[in-house]
């Protein structure tokens, strides 16, 4: 069965639009018409994309939208219901049109016998690999609510810590924009007011006012060149990461950098510690939550790491041992699995790893912003600084001359 998105008119007059499950565009028409509605148009809604990785798809639901969808999904299954039920009071409390399509569409395979996770993979871009990986595992081991409620969890926590580092910098960036502009707007329209002043004077200027003068003039005739070359060189950096050599690269200096390396890292490794978390405790095989657990890690050198150590696992070597011999992971996260793993227990103790982690990220990043926010008022105060005593030093000799 297919899901169509109708438009009819109810007896009353009024507009009446939604989804409904059908063989045909008729059969789709003939239903309508014996629920005493009147239809307008009945069309087919087709639902693709491409696979995105993580657990925040690219088209579709966003992260919290799948939460929610998730945490209802275990909620409703842990109560007794079956999946086609489940599936079809989801429809009925879906608020949006595309969500309810969706999940009428999943309903279409799952009533067609195939099992939840394979209806969810017809739709990658809203049902990542991860997510797909756990549904499985959830419905091989008999504990799907149990996993679903986890893998909700992990979405919400991975979410927030998203907005955490993206909101840390949005007040540094902010002050840097204000101060270029501030700048700008100083030396291109303020200070070739102040010149004219000196100008009828026939004084000797300081030379810190000659500097000033000669920087104003650059940025009136050349401002918009050099912003144009900036923003040229923006798309031609972005152009050339695309090429997966120099993403490679590029991804390797970042390690490298002293500040940036750790926030990188930090953030790398707490994903995929969450990942493997939830993937060792839903019972799915060691190689197979590795690999899932590429999807998960954007550094490119860590990532090629990760599939390294993927195959030493599968040739019989300890994952402890396969992600030290990398040199790329931090060393307390391969302690930490080689515990896991000597006391049977490794599952707790990823996600003690993923906890550490996320909390030494969030202190790196506070760190770090706490330190640039007063750095970047003391340079956009020393440059007004020096502007205004390139401007207030001739004045002054100028009143000592007619002293």
């Amino acid at each position: 069965m297919a899901a169509f998105q109708y438009e009819a008119l109810a007896t009353n007059g009024r507009v009446k639009r939604g989804v409904l499950e059908s063989d045909s565009a008729r059969q789709a028409r003939a239903r309508l018409r014996e629920e005493g509605l009147t239809p307008v148009s009945v069309e087919q809604i087709e639902i693709t994309g491409k696979p995105a990785r993580g657990l925040r798809p690219r088209r579709g639901l966003s992260a919290a939208a799948l939460a929610l969808l998730t945490r209802q999904l275990a909620t409703l299954l842990a109560a007794g219901l079956t999946v086609e039920q489940t599936l079809n009071a989801l429809i009925d409390q879906a608020e949006t049109v595309p969500e309810r399509a969706l999940l009428a569409a999943v309903r279409s395979d799952v009533l067609a016998g195939h099992s939840l996770a394979r209806s969810l993979g017809a739709h990658p871009a809203v049902f990542p690999e991860l997510y797909r990986t756990l549904v499985e595992a959830g419905e091989r081991s008999g504990r799907l609510p149990d996993v679903l409620l986890r893998l909700a969890d992990y979405t919400e926590e991975r979410e927030a810590l998203r907005a955490k580092v993206r909101l840390a910098f949005v007040y540094p960036a902010l002050v840097t924009v204000v101060a270029i502009a501030v700048v700008g707007g100083l030396l291109v329209f303020v200070v070739p007011q102040v010149v004219r002043v000196f100008e009828n004077t026939q004084q000797s200027l300081p030379l810190l006012t000659r500097a000033l003068i000669a920087v104003s003039a650059f940025a009136r005739s050349w401002g918009l060149y050099v912003v144009a070359a900036l923003a040229a060189a923006a798309l031609g950096a972005r152009s050339a990461l695309r090429s997966p050599e120099m993403r490679e690269r590029w991804h390797a200096l970042l390690l490298r950098l002293p500040v940036v390396g750790s926030l990188h890292r930090s953030l790398n490794t707490a994903r995929l510690a969450s990942t493997l978390a939830i993937l060792v405790s839903s019972k799915v095989p060691l190689r197979t939550a590795l690999k899932a657990g590429e999807g998960v890690v954007t550094s490119l050198p860590m990532r090629a790491a990760l599939v390294e150590a993927g195959q030493k696992v599968e040739q019989g070597s300890s994952l402890a041992r396969a992600l030290a011999s990398s040199k790329v992971f931090p060393t307390l996260m391969v302690h930490m699995i080689a515990s896991g793993e000597a006391s049977g227990r490794l599952a707790e103790l990823l996600e003690r790893t993923a906890a550490q982690q996320s909390r030494d990220l969030e202190r790196r990043t506070n760190t770090m912003t706490t330190l640039l926010e007063p750095l970047l008022i003391l340079v956009m105060g020393g440059i007004v600084l020096v502007i205004v005593l390139a401007i207030l030093q001739p004045i002054f000799e100028l009143n000592s001359i007619m002293r």
